[in-house]
Formats: structure tokens, sequence, C-alpha cells
């Protein structure tokens, strides 16, 4: 069988914990896509629910990383970049979407920095410019409602939210000059979670709601990225393909919630990727 595309993932690789890399990697190989990696630093474990983790960063391998496969003439159809720890990674990320991006590469954009009305840990609002212009020169942004208030310079507004409220969060993304949003973390009432997705060229808007379900899991933005760039490569449009990403990313939930490991571990996605992968033929 003929290789279908092939994503370029720069993310980091936590070894426990799923998230990142070690998410991205099997779900969109599940989707019969090829996903070569960009490790931009690799950690024991995540940082959510443990103490005194490793981490070696990898940001001086970056560039001669990309400097080599542009001498070897691989081509992309897809970079997926999320978590960035600097403000020289930022750039770095940038720099190798211009030095591959053709009229066909899809660039999507995780600007992976904060939740719950916070930042993380570490991270500036230097770092929140750096990236919203690097979103600003994305296809598709896939931002929660955190991340999308820093970026737009506005206060952040917890509990539900009304259509006009998601909708001026949409158009504004946009206006950062990019043609798809997908903005997570949305909800209407107590009972319901999901995501908008909002296409520049058609207009259309659309809210892809589930049952909310209790608790905080960990890695689950990128369980998410990771099951539309998938469905986005193999040729669903953005409103089926945030559907299926907020389908199946739910039932990784449920069946993490379901068996009682806790959420610090991340998701069973690995229970649901025979499934996926049938949606592809």
């Amino acid at each position: 069988m003929k290789q279908l595309k092939r994503v370029g993932a720069i993310h980091d690789i936590s070894g426990v914990g799923k998230c990142s890399l070690t998410v991205a990697l099997p779900i969109i190989s599940a989707a019969g896509v090829e996903c070569s990696v960009m490790p931009t630093a690799v950690l024991s474990t995540h940082t959510g629910g443990f103490e005194g983790f490793t981490f070696r960063d990898l940001t001086d391998d970056m560039r001669p990383i990309a400097d080599h496969w542009k001498k070897e003439n691989i081509s992309f159809d897809a970079f997926y970049s999320g978590y960035l720890g600097s403000l020289s990674q930022i750039d770095i990320v940038q720099d190798i979407f211009k030095m591959f991006r053709t009229p066909e590469t899809l660039i999507m954009v995780d600007p992976v920095m904060a939740d719950h009305g916070k930042l993380y840990s570490l991270f500036t609002m230097d770092h929140v410019k750096g990236m919203a212009k690097r979103c600003g020169h994305a296809d598709i942004v896939i931002p929660n409602r955190t991340e999308a208030a820093f970026m737009l310079e506005q206060d952040y507004k917890d509990g539900p939210m009304t259509e006009k409220d998601v909708n001026d969060l949409l158009y504004a993304l946009a206006g950062l000059g990019v043609k798809q949003v997908v903005l997570t973390g949305v909800y209407f009432g107590s009972d319901d979670l999901g995501a908008a997705c909002y296409d520049t060229k058609t207009g259309q808007i659309d809210y892809i709601m589930d049952k909310r379900i209790d608790g905080m899991y960990h890695g689950t933005g990128d369980v998410f990225g990771s099951f539309l760039l998938g469905a986005l490569l193999r040729g669903r449009n953005l409103a089926d393909a945030t559907r299926i990403s907020v389908d199946y990313t739910c039932a990784a939930i449920r069946l993490t919630a379901a068996d009682g490991t806790g959420p610090r571990m991340g998701v069973r996605f690995e229970s649901i990727l025979a499934d996926y992968g049938k949606l592809f033929g």
C-alpha cells in the first residue's frame, strides 16, 4: 500500500504519561498517515502530577535535524507543532515552516501554553506574543479558551459561553491570519463540553458537543489534535474532522474514567485506535 501523507510532528517526548509525541505518533499513524518526529525535549515523565522528572532540552538539535531533512529532499504534507518551551524554539519552528512549506502544505499549530485561566509555569507574555505570531503563519490553530484569551489580549471568562462568545473568539482568532480555527473547551451548560470550528473560506461555524465527563485528564489536547489532523489528512472537512476528534477523545476519556487508573497517566486512546483507523478504509 502506497504511503498516503507525511506529517512532521514537532513536540516534546515524555517517557511516561501519554502526551505530545507519544500520542501524536500512534494516532496519526493509525489514520494511515506517516508521522515523522522532531523532538524538542526529552522528559522522564510529563510535568503534570509528577515530581522530580528529568528534562533534556533539544533546542540545539532542531535546526540540524531540519537541515538534514532538507538535504535529503524529504517533503511533508503537513506540520503539527505543540508545546514549545522557549522563545528560541518558537523562532526555530517558524523557520522550519518556511523551509519546507509549499502551497499544498498544511500547517497546524496547537499553542500549548495555558489552561484554566492561567499560563503554565515559566511562560511569560513574551511567549504569548511569540505564539500568537506563530499562529498567524498557520493554516489551522487549535487553542483552548485560555490560550485564545491570552493571544487575543482579552480577559479570560470562566463558566458557560453563549454562541456569541464563541463566535467572537473564533472571528478574532481568524484575524491572526489563519484559515481555520478549532476552539476547544467550549461549553454552553453544565452537562456539555466540546469544540467549535470555523472555516474562513466557507464562513461556516459548527459546534461539536458531547456529554461532560468529570475530572481533568492530562494529554487530552494532544489526543484531540492528533485525531483531528489524521482525519483532515484523510480527506475529512473541518466540521467532520472536529466531530471525529471530539467523539474519539471523549471515548478515550470515558474508558480511562471507567478503569479507575487516575488522570495523570493520560487517557486510554490505544483501545480505540483500531476503530479510528477503520474510518479511513
